[in-house]
């Protein structure tokens, strides 16, 4: 498949939306409409048999969610993956990991945007102050046994994917 046109039909500060007009192989033609987003840091808080979790009101949703802490820079800013990783557990957390460790590369969805996203497991763990964005003042924080973790996906509690696919990966790790 080619690209032979693209136009921008939405932006805002986080994303942006394109329409391509496509050739595919067979010589067919359509359109495309990708959602361009930045990449992301997520990160699995680990210690003691489980995992910090926070949870905030996701507005698209329109309810509470429950997630391991993940995030982009803001706009403007810019720098490694780790330090991404390390910024945005601070924030929303407030804790520090002595130890972090890649556990991945993975693309949202495919099939609709750009925006992929890297996975690090935190360990040695230090409690520090939260520094949330505004759009995070709701924001909880709890430590979960994985027992507990593991139950709350299975009852439809822990639905956010990218957690999930995340979770995966540690497990693949072990």
């Amino acid at each position: 498949m080619r690209t032979t046109s693209s136009r921008e039909v939405y932006r805002n500060p986080w994303i942006r939306v394109r329409e391509d007009a496509v050739e595919r192989d067979d010589g067919s033609t359509g359109v495309y409409g990708v959602v361009e987003r930045a990449h992301f840091g997520l990160v699995i808080p680990a210690e003691r048999d489980g995992f910090w979790l926070v949870e905030q009101f996701r507005h698209p949703l329109g309810r509470r969610s429950w997630e391991f802490p993940q995030g982009t820079w803001p706009a403007g800013h810019d720098g490694a993956a780790d330090a991404l990783a390390r910024a945005e557990l601070a924030e929303e957390t407030g804790l520090r990991a002595a130890a972090l460790h890649h556990l991945g590369h993975l693309d949202l969805a495919p099939g609709l945007m750009t925006q992929e996203f890297d996975v690090w497991l935190a360990e040695g763990l230090t409690q520090g102050e939260t520094a949330r964005e505004e759009s995070e003042a709701d924001m909880r924080t709890a430590f979960v046994p994985e027992t507990e973790f593991r139950a709350m996906v299975r009852d439809g509690r822990f639905t956010d994917s990218p957690s999930l696919a995340a979770y995966s990966l540690l497990l693949l790790s072990r």
